[in-house]
């Protein structure tokens, strides 16, 4: 078990809307997908660039994670997420390795992806998110 490859790098953003334009002028093509996920608060988009994929980030609401975290420390860099063959197992060794989840169970997320979150505390200031393919 480990993390395989970066899976999407989350970007947290005021305006989805507009945000599009810049990172669709700045990738030379418009998002591929764009979804909202009501549990997480969050509209999201994905950009392709080469092998990687961005994700645009908008809090729906004003609890939402994004909403905070914006609120805290302004647009940019929200998380790092890593695909994962197998959830659960992943879960499993990262807290025996001493590492924080944020969910005691893989939850669903944006892109088709089953999804949890490790504590930013206890991984050096980044939040970084495990993804499975459902």
């Amino acid at each position: 078990m480990a993390l395989d490859k970066i899976e999407h790098i989350g970007i947290a953003v005021k305006d989805l809307n507009e945000s599009n334009k810049l990172f669709s002028q700045l990738f030379g093509e418009a998002a591929y997908k764009m979804e909202e996920v009501e549990s997480e608060g969050v509209k999201t988009s994905f950009f392709k660039t080469g092998p990687n994929k961005i994700e645009l980030l908008e809090a729906s609401n004003e609890n939402s994670p994004i909403a905070k975290f914006i609120a805290k420390k302004g647009e940019g860099v929200h998380h790092i997420a890593f695909a994962v063959e197998d959830i659960k197992a992943e879960m499993e060794r990262l807290a025996l390795e001493g590492f924080t989840l944020l969910n005691t169970e893989p939850k669903p997320g944006a892109d088709g992806k089953l999804v949890a979150f490790l504590h930013p505390k206890t991984t050096n200031g980044v939040l970084i998110e495990l993804c499975q393919d459902r």
